[in-house]
């Protein structure tokens, strides 16, 4: 892949103690593009900071100067490097001094494979024949495989082992004539979950599957557009937020947008009759304060907390209060919820921080043993034995994977002598595995489809007093209670609404 791209070269020997590691999906990545601003590279390391949890391995940003009717263009600036995003642009020249321009965009990487591979880390960059072309992508295609084989036949070579750099050959390849056909042509042809933006020269384009697979809105801080995974990226610079960008929508900011006002509008051919948004940017990937897919990421979780206290109650025995306590911090607002839902019965229920989770584990925590999980789990959380010691106390999370860690923090919390000690999981049991950018473990592994979804089974491998996850059915009816929206499923269903070739591979499945 050709490109004047400075990469840092510090390695990645050592890892954040990250929440799949403590028996949670890994997230997908998280994108920015921000155009028509000076400080555009700033913006966007501001927003990339935003976006953290989507994405801790690695981050970079791609600049560029448009043409001011004197001088062209300049050419694309990249620079990306593993870390999080203040270790990766820890010198405030790289923003002020490598990155200038007035458009930009930047990326936040998890990766499902080839995580020490610094070739993996976006955005990416090509040189062709109609100038530069700049990539970040969040999501997983599914016909990766053939499309890749297809192009290394055609003479296409490829550097790295990701999804992502197809539709970079694609549209280098495409026989289209303008540069804008190029890649309507390299869109269409891919298939899957894929919100990304990309740099063409001095024009960013933004495109979301038209699926809707994953989130990706617009902002505006005054004459500057900005794209993000999420609004609380557009919260930190203090734009605007405008809307949603609509699924199998593609949007080029550039020079025309001078006399209209409003970006070029294209659509891409296939259109579902529903749309698939990803359920679980709902219960665990997005932040609280933000709003995805028309929807108040606090305000949903709430309400999945209602409903699972509506379905799964624990009652108070022996006049004694029951305490309510979330797994901090994805689960706090379901807490929240529960605990309403079961006030109004007359319960009384009572909301207690239980749980104390350390936020500042570095990434250079090395120990021997370091691979027993249950050192990490003691690392990340501790308990407040006042509040659980002889108590009736029900946890509040949001998913259980592999069941591991639950089955650690449960002896955690034992140690503290509850009374009785109750799971409420505010999703379904996980029975598959993500094809669209999650990063799940594989069937095999996940302790629902290990006990063949056996809730007492489950419960007892855990060790709890009692298990209850919220059912699908009430799961949607809490997102999607008009029918309208759609949502996809396939983790608690095996129900895939995109299809997936039958030879894809883990390695194919990279962000």
């Amino acid at each position: 892949m050709a490109g004047n791209t400075m990469t840092n070269n510090r390695l990645l020997n050592s890892r954040l103690i990250t929440d799949e590691e403590i028996d949670k999906p890994r997230s997908n990545c998280g994108i920015i593009g921000v155009y028509g601003n000076p400080d555009a590279s700033t913006l966007t390391y501001y927003g990339l900071h935003s976006l953290q949890h989507r994405g801790q391995e690695a981050s970079g940003i791609v600049s560029c100067q448009r043409s001011n009717g004197n001088t062209p263009a300049s050419r694309l600036r990249v620079f990306k490097a593993p870390g999080l995003v203040t270790e990766v642009f820890s010198d405030q020249d790289t923003l002020e001094k490598l990155l200038v321009g007035d458009v930009a965009i930047g990326h936040n990487r998890y990766s499902t494979t080839g995580s020490d591979n610094l070739e993996n880390i976006q955005p990416f960059m090509v040189n062709y024949r109609d100038g530069q072309l700049a990539v970040a992508h969040n999501g997983n295609l599914t016909n990766t495989r053939s499309l890749r084989q297809k192009l290394e036949k055609e003479g296409t070579i490829f550097q790295t082992s990701t999804d992502t750099e197809v539709i970079l050959h694609l549209t280098a390849r495409s026989k289209a004539e303008t540069p804008e056909d190029r890649i309507m042509d390299a869109l269409n042809t891919v298939q899957g979950a894929y919100s990304l933006v990309m740099l063409h020269g001095e024009t960013l384009i933004a495109a979301r599957d038209p699926h809707g697979f994953r989130p990706l809105c617009i902002g505006r801080l005054g004459e500057t557009w900005i794209i993000a995974s999420e609004t609380c990226a557009l919260d930190i610079m203090q734009a605007e937020y405008v809307r949603d960008i609509e699924p199998g929508e593609v949007l080029f900011f550039d020079h025309r947008m001078d006399m209209s006002g409003q970006p070029v509008q294209r659509r891409l051919h296939y259109e579902p009759e529903k749309y698939h948004h990803c359920i679980f940017e709902f219960i665990y990937f997005s932040r609280p304060d933000s709003k995805i897919f028309g929807e108040n990421v606090d305000k949903i979780r709430r309400r999945l907390g209602k409903a699972l206290a509506e379905e799964a109650p624990v009652q108070a025995r022996d006049d004694e209060p029951v305490f309510v306590m979330a797994v901090p911090d994805s689960s706090n607002t379901a807490a929240v919820g529960f605990v309403r839902r079961a006030g109004k019965d007359g319960s009384d229920t009572r909301l207690e921080i239980g749980l104390i989770r350390n936020h500042y584990i570095g990434r250079t925590f090395i120990q021997p043993g370091q691979e027993k999980r249950e050192v990490k789990v003691r690392m990340k959380f501790n308990t407040v034995k006042g509040v659980i010691e002889g108590r009736n106390v029900v946890i509040i999370d949001d998913s259980i994977v592999r069941g591991t860690t639950s089955r650690l923090l449960i002896n955690l919390i034992r140690e503290a002598n509850p009374a009785e000690l109750h799971v409420r999981i505010s999703s379904p049991p996980i029975i598959r595995p993500c094809p669209y950018g999650m990063d799940f473990p594989s069937r095999e592994e996940l302790i629902a489809q290990q006990h063949h979804e056996d809730v007492e089974s489950i419960c007892q491998e855990i060790g709890a007093d009692s298990l209850a996850y919220l059912s699908i059915d009430k799961m949607l009816g809490t997102v999607d209670h008009d029918g309208k929206r759609g949502y996809c499923t396939g983790c608690f269903t095996g129900d895939y609404p995109v299809p997936i070739e039958e030879n894809m591979r883990k390695e194919d499945l990279e962000d």
